[in-house]
């Protein structure tokens, strides 16, 4: 599950780690939100998209409502219609700092951190497509993990070694399917008390 995560650097010292042009972007929160803007690497440049391809919604009475953000694409079903041009033709690179895992009973769920020893930012891997309702829009690539981090959350972002960056930004669809494999990377946790349905955090970057 990956329903919130944090990308600490700002957007230059990005495009620097990944060898990629900026584009102007506005502050965005230290802390994304499906459905809020987050940077992406895609097409060699630094870009500030928003999580979550939109998914058309209606109301009860039958009139439109606004759009779901499908913010997570299975690694195994990235042949499927929803996701396949996005997967084949627009495969892009999130940062990350760290990823948060709900925790604890319902209606009491706390906040458990996810990330990697002395790598802030790590690459995730992402599909993009651009939408008339939000612009360009990315979804994570999440796949299994033989021992889950918390109860009932088996799957966790695609993690990217660095000498798959570019194969997967821009190599043979086939080729960037092998990288879907089940995670085994060794990951620092750290449990807080924070509640897990808390306050958007306005911590801003540029």
């Amino acid at each position: 599950m990956c329903n919130l995560y944090r990308m600490r650097k700002a957007t230059d010292e990005i495009a620097g780690l990944f060898r990629a042009s900026a584009e102007p972007a506005a502050n965005l929160g230290e802390e994304v939100y499906p459905g809020y803007p987050g940077l992406v690497v895609a097409e060699e440049r630094v870009q500030a998209m928003t999580w979550g391809f939109p998914l058309a919604q209606t109301g009860k009475r039958g009139q439109a409502i606004k759009p779901k953000p499908i913010n997570q694409a299975r690694g195994d079903k990235l042949g499927t219609a929803f996701w396949r041009s996005s997967f084949q033709m627009r495969r892009c690179l999130v940062p990350f700092s760290a990823w948060a895992e709900p925790e604890g009973d319902k209606g009491a769920m706390t906040r458990t951190w996810c990330s990697l020893e002395q790598e802030d930012p790590f690459a995730v891997a992402g599909i993009w497509r651009p939408t008339v309702e939000w612009g360009k829009a990315f979804a994570v690539v999440m796949v299994d993990r033989p021992e889950p981090i918390v109860a009932n959350h088996g799957r966790v972002p695609l993690i990217l070694a660095r000498e798959d960056w570019a194969l997967w930004a821009g190599g043979d669809a086939d080729a960037a399917l092998g990288l879907c494999r089940p995670d085994t990377h060794r990951l620092v946790i750290d449990r807080t008390d924070a509640p897990w349905n808390a306050g958007r955090i306005a911590v801003s970057r540029s």
